[in-house]
């Protein structure tokens, strides 16, 4: 080590500066990591994905290789234990490496092999949660969110401990990487992380005594004979208290498994439920445009058009009509694109009815029955009665 310019002692030039912070802990060391790793396995033959910059895909004739990197965790998946094994031998003389085995324990996430499939699940996590609320022994709560109208940011008294609040809230949020069933109720707890007031932690506790109570569920992956892509998107028009704003919620399935949900509250005041809806079905129309163009990449092309179900009929018309009509005038145009996607038969939104609406549990608080029903729809359940080892 040396002495910066400007800061070099005349006297003492041997001396050097004494370290208080660590160099591992600079903004710029993860990005120098994934620079110097990602050099290395394009050497080797892989090529940077568009879709996600930290997935590196091999593909030479039949052989195919995916790896996919957070910081200094990876995941490396083959077409075959041969080319696997290699990539690993080439990868440990570059980098300190281990070799953890089979895929069973990844950022938090619990991965176990059974006879259908795959289960994913945070168990562990959701128990730290409960344990970090100081609420081990709390009576379970059957459904994380009432269904009665939402929470003014105004109402009631200030939390006496705002950091606890938007601990406990951050860490609900990577729970829903393998719990759907809680990402709209976590979503609006999450919209008073500014100020939060009593109404909103007593809101946030009812989500963690439903987890209390369904610890063990997770997110169950199928074997799927079919690989269509379809979506369910719903709004709950103008349902926000404080700014009338709509809530928009979507679930993408490949096949029989999901694999994109989303809750979330629309950046602009929509003037109808048709406005509400249409925007809900543009975001959906873009996520499926992005998942298919990372499957593309996979080696794995949709042939088949994205089938989007709503259950507003003037939404469906408004996907398919080109005419601007007076009453959509203000529309934003960036959202029309979903009529350019209808008219080139990569996309066909379709009716459904309420009751069949998966998606309406992205967006509002829902019956004992119904919410059941649709959580089992998102594959969201206990885990088998047995498994066979791990992924």
């Amino acid at each position: 080590m040396h002495q910066p310019l400007g800061y070099r002692d005349r006297n003492h030039p041997d001396y050097v500066c004494l370290l208080r912070k660590s160099l591992y802990g600079l903004k710029q060391a993860p990005r120098a990591w994934y620079k110097r790793f990602a050099d290395y396995v394009f050497s080797i033959g892989f090529v940077n994905s568009i879709c996600d910059t930290s997935l590196f895909i091999f593909h030479k004739g039949s052989a195919v290789a995916y790896i996919l990197l957070y910081v200094d965790d990876i995941i490396l998946t083959a077409s075959s234990d041969a080319l696997r094994c290699s990539i690993m031998d080439l990868l440990s003389s570059e980098f300190a490496m281990k070799d953890l085995g089979p895929l069973n324990y990844f950022l938090g996430i619990t991965v176990t092999r059974n006879k259908s499939g795959m289960f994913l699940s945070q168990h562990q996590y959701a128990k730290e949660i409960i344990s970090r609320a100081g609420m081990t022994s709390c009576k379970p709560s059957k459904t994380p969110v009432d269904t009665k109208s939402k929470v003014s940011a105004t109402s009631g008294s200030p939390f006496d401990d705002p950091t606890l609040y938007r601990s406990l809230a951050g860490a609900l949020q990577y729970l829903t990487f393998t719990r759907p069933d809680i990402s709209y109720a976590v979503q609006q707890v999450c919209l008073h992380m500014h100020d939060p007031r009593i109404d909103h932690m007593s809101a946030l506790k009812r989500i963690i005594r439903y987890v209390q109570g369904t610890l063990d569920y997770g997110l169950h992956l199928y074997s799927s004979p079919t690989s269509t892509l379809v979506s369910y998107t719903d709004a709950d028009w103008g349902g926000c208290p404080d700014t009338r704003r709509s809530t928009s919620g979507y679930c993408v399935f490949l096949g029989d498994n999901l694999i994109s949900w989303s809750s979330k509250r629309q950046p602009t005041l929509s003037r109808s439920s048709t406005e509400a809806e249409y925007r809900g079905v543009a975001n959906v129309v873009s996520e499926s445009c992005w998942i298919r163009n990372l499957l593309l990449e996979l080696q794995c092309p949709l042939h088949k058009a994205t089938l989007v179900y709503c259950d507003n009929v003037s939404a469906i018309y408004l996907s398919r009509n080109p005419v601007q009509h007076q009453r959509t005038k203000h529309v934003e145009m960036d959202i029309h694109f979903v009529r350019e996607k209808v008219a080139r038969g990569q996309v066909r939104v379709l009716h459904v009815p309420s009751r069949y609406q998966i998606a309406d549990i992205f967006t509002k608080g829902l019956p004992l029955i119904l919410f059941e029903d649709f959580r089992d729809s998102l594959s969201v359940q206990k885990p088998p009665a047995s498994t066979v080892g791990v992924c």
